[in-house]
């Protein structure tokens, strides 16, 4: 049943004509609005995953619901239908459950909150956004742990909810929420900066819809979805060939925090006419740990849309306008769609590997425009307890890694998987937590060699200075980053735990409860992205660049058949060391770092000092729907 749209106006919007000049107006108008939710946030919220890291998404929609200016796709069609309830003006709803709106939010921790922009009694747009809370109750601090088996594990589930009615605050709900987490005061900073982020864009809405008239507005969205189709339609047709031809490929979660893995995605591309054609169904079914990701169709297609956009033409308006021209196929009960109430809190290393999996498929007809694998994840570090005072402390931060080589040149070293997300500065960590950061520095040699050297992860050291519990969230410590056209794979992630009395240990990419004491230090060292083209082919002189930019060791400036003396290229040790390479350079199109899954394990001991994961087992009610 779909909700019921209460308006005193049910008179259709007449769509008229837009000239170019006030469309770009409205345009930018609207990317402005954009921008400005995204400041009212930054600017009020408290957690450091907002405030400082950028971990929140907004939007601005049509009456439809249908995204025009945002980042994550549209979910509101999906809700619209769904939600068994009147819709009024002063409305904003709320919901942080995964299997209640279709995988638009991805985990508990993504408070979602949605509010119609009514005008003179009419249903006119939408604003929407959401944000990571810090904590949302469940096991472990931080609300995502790596053994949960049910999504109830993992913190308060809200199903989409009406939050503000008329213009009222729900007081006794919200207090319910705040009351089932471990940090109320920031979750209740961060749902007042997000609500007045809403409330920015519904002022500007109406701003717009003042100077333009109403029709013109609703015109002119329409307008801006139709160009974002005609735009994608044509590179679509460009890249993906019609007829017989289907890529495939592949990719890997290394474990699932519970002894077993890897676990594939896997996916296939075709085109019939002027629609592309994505089937998942190689992929392995759900999980029993918490790494399963709901994707969301519309947000795949957010996905597809923003990697071509940006790769092929950044200034094209990314909205939902092109979504008919792509379909979807995800079976039931896979990784990808695992059934309720299958645990989701680890899914960001899914999320984050589809971007893999869609530059390994799109660069298939165009080898030439191929991306390397590269930061495909958010890795999460999180740090909590009591301090010295009785007070309770908690940290979640996001750690970023190396960017993959493009056709275009080298990827950038430790960069974020989102374009917009930044780093907490360190002087804020040390302010606002019982943390001294002791390094904070590139790897060298970490980003895969190539004609485009793949961009160096991170390492950050992490001094505790209170008792207390850390749990990390990583992956790509047994698959390698993949290097593209002869380039070589980035380096593995790895953590390392040195305690006050000179002990070290090896610590799993994922984990929770690791006790820690004032004096302990945490190496976070994240992955590097995969090279592209033959190294033997970089300029010499640019490998000299990066080892006095200490970001190429003189031993791994050999992998660019490089030798250096003092700093300088030796030109003739050089070209008889790549004569001498030559012959032995890869020429795979994927450099994957190995050549199976079960090769890969038995070197899993000797490289990386843990066991290697045991092959997933899938229980009958885990397969895939018929």
């Amino acid at each position: 049943m779909a909700a019921k749209i209460i308006q005193s106006d049910t008179r259709p919007f007449n769509r008229i004509a837009v000239d170019p000049i006030t469309l770009d107006i409205a345009e930018n108008a609207l990317r402005n609005a954009r921008t400005e939710m995204d400041a009212v946030l930054f600017r009020t919220a408290m957690s450091p995953g907002i405030r400082e890291q950028h971990d929140a998404f907004p939007m601005i929609a049509n009456q439809e619901g249908k995204m025009v200016v945002g980042q994550f796709g549209s979910f509101l069609y999906g809700f619209i239908n769904g939600y068994e309830g009147t819709i009024e003006d002063g409305d904003i709803f709320i919901t942080n459950d995964p299997y209640s709106c279709n995988g638009a939010v991805s985990h508990l921790n993504d408070w979602l909150l949605m509010m119609p922009i009514f005008h003179e009694g009419k249903l006119v747009s939408w604003a929407a956004m959401f944000g990571h809370m810090t904590d949302v109750g469940g096991k472990v601090p931080g609300s995502l742990p790596t053994d949960a088996k049910m999504i109830f594990e993992e913190g308060m589930i809200v199903p989409p909810t009406k939050i503000f009615r008329k213009g009222e605050l729900a007081e006794e709900v919200l207090n319910i929420m705040l009351h089932n987490c471990r940090m109320p005061e920031w979750n209740k900073s961060d749902f007042f900066a997000i609500i007045a982020a809403l409330r920015l864009a519904e002022r500007r809405v109406r701003e717009n819809i003042e100077r333009f008239g109403v029709d013109t507005y609703i015109s002119a969205m329409w307008d801006m979805l139709d160009r974002n189709k005609a735009a994608m339609g044509a590179i679509i047709q460009m890249i993906i060939p019609e007829g017989d031809h289907k890529a495939h490929f592949e990719d890997w979660i290394d474990d699932d925090g519970m002894g077993n893995g890897p676990y594939r995605i896997a996916c296939s591309l075709w085109r019939e006419g002027e629609v592309a054609h994505f089937d998942f169904s190689d992929s392995d079914p759900q999980s029993l740990s918490s790494i399963n990701f709901l994707l969301n169709e519309e947000m795949f297609k957010m996905f597809f849309g923003a990697f071509t956009i940006n790769l092929f033409d950044p200034q094209i308006l990314f909205n939902d306008g092109f979504y008919d021209l792509v379909e979807v196929h995800i079976p039931e009960g896979c990784i990808l769609k695992p059934k309720k109430p299958a645990a989701l809190s680890c899914r960001t290393h899914m999320l984050g590997r589809i971007f893999d999996l869609m530059g390994g498929l799109l660069g298939q007809g165009a080898p030439d425009a191929l991306n390397a694998a590269g930061f495909s994840d958010s890795p999460h570090f999180m740090y909590s307890g009591f301090n010295e005072q009785g007070e309770w402390y908690q940290l979640f931060q996001i750690g970023f890694g190396g960017v993959p080589g493009r056709p275009a040149g080298d990827g950038p070293d430790g960069h974020s998987m989102w374009p917009a997300f930044t780093n907490v500065p360190n002087e804020f960590l040390e302010a606002y937590f019982p943390l001294r950061i002791r390094e904070y520095a590139t790897i060298p040699d970490s980003g895969g060699a190539g004609l485009h050297r793949g961009g160096n992860g991170i390492t950050i050291a992490y001094e505790m200075m209170e008792k207390g519990e850390i749990s990390i969230h990583d992956d790509r410590w047994l698959t390698y980053p993949w290097g593209v056209n002869g380039g070589e794979p980035g380096r593995r992630s790895t953590k390392r735990l040195v305690r006050t009395d000179g002990s070290e240990e090896n610590i799993p990419s994922k984990c929770d409860r690791i006790a820690v004491n004032p004096g302990d230090i945490l190496y976070f060292n994240t992955w590097g992205g995969g090279g592209w083209g033959n190294p033997l082919e970089r300029d010499p002189e640019l490998v000299a660049l990066d080892v006095s930019r200490k970001l190429v060791t003189e031993d791994g400036a050999r992998r660019y058949g490089v030798v250096l003396s003092r700093g300088k290229v030796d030109k003739k040790a050089t070209e008889k060391l790549r004569n001498k390479m030559a012959g032995s350079q890869s020429k795979q199109l994927f450099n994957r770092g190995f050549d199976s899954i079960e090769e890969l394990k038995k070197r899993c001991k000797a490289e990386t000092g843990f066991e290697p994961p045991a092959a997933p087992v899938f229980h009958r009610f885990m397969q895939a729907a018929e």
